[in-house]
């Protein structure tokens, strides 16, 4: 999210770089010693040896990598080499938690022109703590803790971005929670007061209303006096998005979503904000009251399987709307477009925007909902769960590794148990046939005995 940004080329040639290094490292080889030898050569190789400063040891982190479009296999966990130095003007984050975007569903299956072409590390925002500071920064020191905005490469352990690109934290607020802020408010807060001009009394249609974007939408709007929210959901959504302050709930699976809107609004709505694209951009404009206000942000339409779907795509470009500049004079209507990923040279307006969410946090009138968490080795699993629409608020990665669950020994003697049971069975079973074959002898015995 960087106007600084390299581009792919410049991110695989510091990888091979890093790569480079460490293989030009020396290695140590045992050989076996020659008969011909003699004990001084030999007193001195050891001498030799003995002088010789151990190696240091190698810097490694872990970071998901992009390694072609496709399904949720692509994203590979890797382990790259080479500490990260920071240049003029730049900061290291040790990453404590990463967020996941739809954007990064796009740019897996090659979706989304913002992210270079693979390999490339996915991730457009994080949070951490700095481990180290460039020159010329003054406003940052080792030990802040800070969220990130990037327009990628967020998803590693280390991270080397622009200091202006990080935010300081506010006490009391988790990694977790840092780390779901930045993309879905930033967005939401714009669309809703920099283009849409929120006011008192008006009505505002929050599609996708369970998901990140939808639920800061949500929050933001009721910072506002007697703002009405209508919110697509599937219906096993509407009681948590009724208490994060959904006005009206609409299961877009079973109804239209616009016959409902009629039935509540018939003059219509006053802001629509606009995620899926291809027809839903038509009723969205549809739907708006004079003065309306429409601000598409997305294209989630295009996103109905693991892969790139070009019936998908192409029904979504066909359905497109497109409005010239009379009909939207004659009709009093505004249509906006906006796209996070290319403000990369507009930091200073989003460090105002940051700035007022963070007073909002203060306040406690907004609060990241975080609807679960998982490790860099999850990833798949991760956007799987977001893809199909599962989650209710923010999904977040951790870079550190998965741990283990150690086994209580209670735990361990039931299943002890268990299998020796299952053993018994067994063999109870086996001597059951033996067991009525005697009986069945017996019988045939008894009248000889007579």
């Amino acid at each position: 999210m960087s106007g600084e940004d390299a581009p792919a080329q410049e991110q695989k040639a510091e990888d091979q770089k890093q790569e480079t290094k460490t293989s030009e490292q020396p290695k140590t080889e045992s050989k076996p010693e020659s008969k011909s030898t003699t004990e001084a050569p030999a007193a001195s190789a050891t001498a030799t040896a003995a002088d010789k400063p151990p190696e240091e040891e190698v810097f490694t982190y872990r970071s998901l990598v992009l390694s072609g479009h496709g399904g949720y296999d692509k994203v590979k966990l890797q382990v790259k080499k080479g500490k990260p130095a920071p240049k003029n003007g730049e900061v290291v984050v040790r990453v404590k938690a990463c967020g996941l975007n739809f954007a990064d569903l796009l740019g897996r299956q090659g979706l989304y022109d913002r992210l270079p072409s693979p390999p490339v590390t996915p991730g457009m925002e994080c949070s951490g703590v700095i481990e180290a500071v460039g020159e010329e920064v003054t406003d940052r020191k080792v030990g802040d803790k800070v969220f990130v905005l990037n327009r990628f490469g967020m998803w590693q352990e280390v991270v080397t971005v622009a200091a202006n690109h990080t935010f300081l934290m506010p006490e009391g607020m988790g990694f977790e929670e840092a780390a779901a802020l930045p993309v879905n408010y930033i967005t939401a807060y714009m669309i809703l007061f920099d283009m849409g001009n929120l006011r008192p009394n008006q009505s505002v249609l929050v599609h996708m209303a369970a998901g990140g974007v939808g639920i800061a939408a949500t929050q933001l709007c009721h910072t506002v006096k007697d703002v009405t929210v209508f919110g697509t959901a599937s219906a096993s959504k509407h009681e948590t998005i009724s208490e994060g302050g959904v006005t009206h709930p609409i299961d877009y699976r079973t109804r239209d979503y616009v016959e409902e809107v009629r039935k509540i609004s018939p003059k219509g709505l006053d802001i629509v904000l606009d995620p899926l694209g291809g027809s839903d951009t038509h009723k969205g404009y549809n739907l708006l009251k004079p003065m309306g206000k429409l601000v598409t942000y997305g294209a989630a339409n295009v996103l109905t399987g693991q892969r790139k779907n070009l019936l998908a795509m192409a029904k979504t470009w066909y359905n497109q709307f497109s409005v010239n500049a009379f009909s939207l004079m004659h009709s009093n209507k505004s249509m906006c477009g906006y796209h996070l990923g290319h403000l990369d040279g507009e930091f200073e307006l989003i460090s105002q925007v940051v700035a007022k969410l963070l007073d909002l946090h203060a306040q406690g009138k907004i609060k990241p909902k975080v609807d679960s968490t998982w490790h860099f080795e999850q990833v798949g699993d991760a956007m799987r769960r977001m893809q199909e629409r599962n989650n209710i608020g923010k999904v977040i990665l951790l870079p550190e590794p998965k741990k283990e669950e150690p086994k209580k020994e209670e735990e361990e003697k039931k299943e002890e148990k268990n299998e020796e049971n299952k053993e018994e069975k067994k063999e109870e079973k086996k001597e059951e046939p033996k067991k009525e074959e005697a009986k069945k002898e017996e019988k045939q015995e008894e009248p000889k005995k007579e």
